[in-house]
């Protein structure tokens, strides 16, 4: 008797498990898929990663040194500026991807570098916050990042594809 509870019990944990890496697999597609967005250009593929109300907020530096955190409500400057043609692709590769999930919530963290074209232009984190709807997709409801030119650690095998 003993033995099949120890059984059932490892088939529980591995199931549920298997089901939590299930999940960040799901909320890594949808963190993806705002950066194939990015890089394409894409407005309406942008729109499928974000949930219907959402908050945005950048921590950069301020001409005079000092801190700033930039707050937007919403996404629609944002759609504009991807969907808006410019001459070099939006690229954003992350690396360390962290995901969390506790039921219908997710959140996520990541480095990540940002080049116009093969331009390097600045770097930081992202900090993602995401739902899981009742269509069963997970979606962004709130992004945060950090900006800065200095400092980066931006790894070979990210910058070398640049170059």
């Amino acid at each position: 008797m003993r033995k099949n509870l120890w059984l059932a019990l490892m088939v529980a944990s591995a199931s549920a498990m298997a089901q939590v890496a299930e999940e960040k697999k799901s909320v890594e597609v949808t963190i993806q898929t705002l950066f194939t967005a990015m890089k394409k250009g894409d407005s309406a593929l942008l729109r499928t990663a974000f949930a219907s109300e959402v908050t945005m907020a950048t921590i950069a530096q301020a001409k005079d040194g000092g801190p700033v955190i930039k707050r937007e409500t919403g996404i629609s400057n944002f759609m504009k500026a991807i969907g808006t043609p410019h001459p070099e692709p939006y690229n954003e590769p992350i690396w360390n991807l962290k995901i969390e999930v506790d039921g219908r919530f997710a959140q996520a963290w990541c480095d990540y570098a940002f080049y116009l074209g093969s331009k390097f232009s600045h770097c930081g984190v992202d900090a993602f916050h995401l739902f899981k709807g009742s269509d069963g997709i997970w979606r962004i409801f709130h992004l945060a990042d950090t900006r800065r030119r200095d400092g980066c650690a931006v790894p070979e095998s990210v910058s070398s594809q640049f170059k």
